[in-house]
């Protein structure tokens, strides 16, 4: 599914990234642990979290992550949008808990491992 669909069926606002929306999302991946991330994220997965700290923009971009969806109306810290405009990855963020998240994504045919 592309990740333009996604937003916009999930009505995400997007921080930044806007260019690469066009991208496939191949799974989702929830975490909050960087580590986690690292050892089991895949290419193309969409990463849903609350961390809002520019590791998550490094980390999205070394496991090139299609886009880091932020849960509870969370917004990225001021650093991790300019990392994130600098390495071109989307940064989305959502109202919903990510329990609720998770639930929608898997109704769109989204899937986990």
């Amino acid at each position: 599914m592309k990740l333009s669909e996604i937003v916009r069926k999930l009505e995400l606002d997007v921080m930044c990234g806007e260019g690469n929306l066009d991208c496939q999302v191949k799974r989702g991946y929830v975490s909050d642990l960087m580590s986690d991330v690292l050892a089991n994220a895949r290419e193309g997965d969409l990463w849903i979290t609350l961390q809002v700290h520019q590791n998550v923009v490094a980390v999205a971009g070394m496991k090139e992550i299609a886009a880091v969806v932020l849960i509870g109306g969370r917004l990225p810290e001021e650093q991790t949008l300019e990392k994130a405009k600098r390495e071109d990855i989307p940064i989305l963020s959502s109202e919903l808990p990510a329990f609720e998240l998770v639930g929608k994504l898997y109704e769109l045919g989204v899937p986990g491992l």
